[in-house]
């Protein structure tokens, strides 16, 4: 069990862009640099920007800054949560 919550999220971003990576995405990890998006990832066929949240969503304000950022119209704005004991995340599409 991982007690230190940044290990926690590192460890669920790391789930969260192998599944990404799964589906054919190339992901990159923009959470250093406190963005908006912890993943980006590009594919032939679009864009996916992710957050990715331990346990609770995101705040009201912070989901609506989410669907509001400027992104090309292929671009989907992706929660993961992830909740202790879960094998994949639940996935809000802003």
């Amino acid at each position: 069990m991982i007690k230190n919550p940044k290990k926690k999220g590192a460890r669920n971003e790391s789930r969260s862009r192998a599944l990404l990576e799964a589906a054919g995405y190339r992901v990159t990890r923009a959470a250093g640099s406190l963005g908006d998006w912890d993943l980006i990832g590009l594919s032939a066929t679009g864009v996916v920007l992710v957050q990715v949240k331990t346990r609770d969503w995101p705040g009201t304000l912070k989901q609506q800054a989410l669907a509001e950022f400027p992104a090309p119209p292929n671009a989907r704005r992706l929660v993961h949560r992830w909740r202790d004991g879960q094998r994949t995340p639940d996935v809000r599409e802003l």
